[in-house]
């Protein structure tokens, strides 16, 4: 029988684990090409950070946390895969054994439309604000959000700010991470779901009933994620760095870009060895 696991890691994915070559900077550590697409390769992280992750993925309850589709997350070969959980869709699925929860997905679909506007509405409503001069995609995820790839130099500098305001009384909210806006329900988030899975490895005797939670994250719909947890780390990059965010017991990494990466699964190891006081703020 497996012992329990002494902690839960959740984290997220692209810029915090994995890096395309835009977001991975000047670095001098080998890496490993994670992922590939129509056969080219996508998605990094470096040698050492894949070994570690592995390490980790049998020291401690590991759940990958992302905004991704599923389909999207199925095309990364990460390391200490198969995972007997995952979270995609910004929380909106979890991957039991690499399969959607059935009944998760069906109280987050009640959730979204008890919150406010259907996807439906909320799409013909970001139709009519946008044009082909700055949007390269307009794309549904899940059929629970959806999001635009956008030519950030063309984009309307108050696009953001108006949008998310028509977005909050609707029960929703928009966000910006690289080149992509997000538009989302707030019914669909990562903690909700974290807090899910910590259940039902508990209950299952998979994570002993103590294991603190650690979450990392670079975006902003990291944030809930982070604030929730009982220590967080974030990247010296991306959005929630250009916004200057924080929360108590949250550390920010020394390094920028795919060495990141690598200094975040130290961290977490380093847990490992002393769960309780995790996360001194650096």
């Amino acid at each position: 029988m497996t012992e329990p696991k002494p902690l839960l890691v959740a984290t997220d994915l692209d810029r915090t684990m994995i890096y395309s070559s835009a977001a991975a900077g000047a670095t001098a550590a080998e890496t490993v090409c994670v992922e590939y697409l129509d056969g080219a390769p996508l998605s990094y992280m470096t040698v050492a950070a894949a070994d570690r992750m592995r390490g980790l993925a049998v020291a401690a309850a590991l759940v990958p946390t992302t905004t991704r589709t599923i389909e999207q997350f199925g095309r990364i070969g990460l390391p200490g895969a198969p995972w007997p959980y995952a979270v995609t869709s910004n929380g909106g699925n979890i991957l039991v054994n690499g399969v959607p929860d059935p009944r998760w997905r069906q109280d987050i679909d009640a959730a979204v439309r008890a919150g406010g506007a259907g996807l439906a509405e909320v799409e013909a409503a970001l139709r009519a604000r946008i044009d082909e001069s700055w949007v390269l995609k307009f794309r549904r995820a899940d059929d629970l959000f959806c999001y635009l790839v956008v030519d950030l130099a063309a984009t309307p500098p108050e696009f953001l700010a108006e949008w998310d305001a028509w977005c909050r009384p609707h029960g929703w909210s928009a966000s910006r991470q690289g080149r992509k806006i997000y538009t989302m329900p707030a019914a669909v988030c990562k903690s909700r779901a974290v807090a899910e899975v910590r259940a039902r490895l508990v209950a299952s005797g998979g994570s002993v009933a103590t294991a603190p939670t650690l979450a990392a994250g670079d975006g902003a719909l990291d944030a809930e994620m982070l604030a929730a947890a009982d220590h967080a780390i974030r990247p010296r990059h991306g959005e929630l760095e250009e916004l200057g965010w924080t929360c108590p017991g949250l550390t920010v990494t020394a390094a920028a870009g795919i060495e990141a990466g690598e200094e975040i699964l130290d961290w977490f190891t380093a847990a490992l060895g002393d769960p309780v006081t995790a996360g001194t703020p650096g």
